[in-house]
């Protein structure tokens, strides 16, 4: 009955040294109020100057979404009295962005895809953040003056799975061009969603909603699916102009619902007028032609690595999705083994083994080793079976190697096919009404004989071999 429509906006804190407009740090989690200096207090005098390197980091933004970067951008204010802006109003960029009309593309399991429209991105000073404390407010300016991208979409979206689908892709690019870490935990990728519903059919826009500040995926598809309902129920009932108001909400996780905060202002509430502290934002040709040549971005390396290592799009797109995964799977490539085997290895046994906080940029079993494994694995030195009690033990013992594992642990295979065709001889003599069996039609006992094999050798025998020397012994 009714269609969901969805725009984002996804402020992205930059991983500069230092802020926006001031030598001061950037940083999370240090002593309050010690990365502040005149400029980011807004003490009488102080002059704000801009960070260059904000704007080479959205030329990269500019040029991995296919988006017109603006080589000569302004300065606007913002007014607006939140205790955590010590300047009573923001910096920002209203009037001309840096990027305009840039694309995003997200990919559905079923193979389909879609582009979303990314409208523009601007520049902007954070504000400081305020500390609850019972009956007691403060207010910590570290972060007043950290440099945020704003990237807003065009309201695309038409369900929260294309919302997070969008989310993700975009996470992802940030990561891979390194213009941020884009923690949603400590708040350096933050998330606005603006939900309306309508008519299926109608084009018109209604009464949007917007629930602010986000920090994990799965409460921001949790929060739309809650706020697509609300209206929906107010819609039903006949009392959607009466609930459903121009809007900002937060999203309870506790209690699965949205909670208004405040009336939605308009632009026009903000009294944007041009920043007279600051000149305008110039872009070079020098400095568009060095940083517009990024880095290969998911989709690209995605399709490269089904051209070049055989792998699934599937696969390869479960890979590329995280930089940190993607590299590493390269460099497990490097021991010259199979595409299949390196990702078999990588998503599902050692990613099954990474828990608390062990994860692919700090595990015990790096890239180098797990691929010396698996080649281990190819060329037959040890079973797969044997090579998860391997991967065991390295995950415990980091200073191991490979091959000093699998010589402790005595899980060499014996391929010698002599020594192998003795434990066959002796096992077939032993089971001669079983053999009678299997010569009769009962083709199952095969492998009753196989694990009968593997067991007397201690699972030590090569399991392609045993294979091989029990089909021509057995008929």
């Amino acid at each position: 009955m009714f269609e969901v429509v969805i725009g984002l906006e996804v402020h992205v804190q930059l991983n500069t040294k230092t802020k926006l407009f001031c030598s001061c740090a950037t940083s999370f989690n240090h002593k309050q109020n010690t990365n502040t200096c005149p400029t980011c207090l807004a003490l009488p005098g102080a002059l704000p100057v801009l960070n260059k390197e904000v704007l080479q980091k959205a030329v990269m933004l500019g040029t991995a979404i296919g988006a017109t970067v603006n080589k000569t951008s302004y300065f606007d204010r913002k007014s607006y009295f939140y205790p955590d802006s010590p300047t009573a109003y923001q910096i920002t960029q209203f009037y001309t962005p840096v990027i305009q009309n840039g694309n995003l593309e997200i990919d559905f399991e079923d193979g389909s895809k879609k582009t979303i429209r990314v409208g523009f991105a601007h520049i902007e000073a954070d504000a400081g953040k305020n500390i609850h404390e019972g009956d007691r407010s403060k207010v910590d300016l570290n972060r007043a003056g950290t440099p945020l991208l704003e990237i807003v979409t065009q309201p695309d979206m038409r369900s929260a799975e294309e919302a997070i689908l969008y989310l993700k892709k975009l996470h992802s690019i940030i990561r891979y061009l390194d213009i941020g870490d884009a923690n949603m935990q400590e708040g350096s990728f933050r998330v606005d969603v603006n939900v309306s519903i309508r008519p299926k059919g109608d084009e018109k826009l209604y009464t949007r909603v917007e629930v602010k500040n986000i920090n994990s995926f799965k409460f921001i598809e949790k929060a739309i699916e809650v706020e697509v309902r609300r209206q929906s129920e107010a819609w039903e009932d006949g009392v959607y102009d009466d609930e459903i108001s121009q809007e900002t909400r937060l999203y309870d996780q506790e209690k699965n619902e949205t909670r208004s905060m405040r009336g939605k202002e308009e632009a026009a509430d903000y009294r944007y007028f041009p920043e007279p502290d600051l000149l305008k934002a110039v872009i070079s040709d020098e400095m568009f032609e060095k940083y517009s040549q990024i880095p290969e971005l998911p989709d690209a390396k995605r399709d490269r690595f089904v051209k070049e290592f055989k792998l699934n799009e599937y696969n390869a797109g479960v890979i590329t999705s995280s930089v940190e995964m993607a590299h590493f799977f390269e460099e497990m490539m490097g021991e010259g083994i199979s595409g299949k085997n390196a990702t078999t290895w990588l998503t599902v046994e050692l990613n099954a083994r990474m828990k608390g906080d062990v994860n692919i940029t700090n595990t015990p079993v790096n890239a180098k080793k797990l691929g010396s494994l698996v080649k281990r694995i190819e060329d037959q030195t040890v079973s797969g079976k044997a090579a998860k009690e391997v991967l065991d033990f390295l995950m415990e013992n980091e200073d191991m190697s490979v091959d000093e594992t699998i010589d402790k642990l005595g899980l060499k295979q014996v391929t010698d096919m002599g020594a192998i065709e003795a434990i066959c001889d002796e096992i077939i003599a032993a089971n001669a009404e079983k053999v009678e069996q299997l010569k009769a039609g009962k083709d199952k006992l095969f492998g009753f004989f196989v694990g009968q094999v593997m067991k007397a050798s201690k699972g030590s025998a090569s399991p392609q071999a045993v294979n091989e020397i029990l089909k021509v012994k057995l008929g």
